[in-house]
């Protein structure tokens, strides 16, 4: 798979910006993407060295519109820890 199709966009939250001061950044990723492909993917698009990946999988909802329920999609995020002295730019991906 191409790197852009794994990283699909960085989570812009609270939360997940107050992990950046530690070096470690949010992303959605595709669904059939393994920890080692998000560490390649990162590794190429930003150009720097990743340390470690922690993958989550968050199921979908239960939704109400109107009288009719259904279920969102899912989705899939890493959370990759960079090694010392490596940084990402955010501001300039979005």
């Amino acid at each position: 798979m191409n790197p852009r199709e794994i990283i699909r966009r960085p989570i812009l939250t609270e939360k997940s910006l107050r992990g950046n001061e530690g070096g470690k950044y949010t992303f959605e990723i595709a669904r059939g993407a393994n920890k080692i492909a998000v560490k390649q993917a990162v590794e190429a698009i930003f150009s720097v060295r990743v340390r470690q990946v922690n993958v989550i999988n968050i199921p979908g909802r239960m939704r109400r519109r109107g009288r009719y329920e259904f279920v969102s999609p899912g989705m899939r995020k890493a959370v990759v820890t960079l090694a010392p002295g490596n940084k990402i730019d955010l501001e300039s991906m979005t």
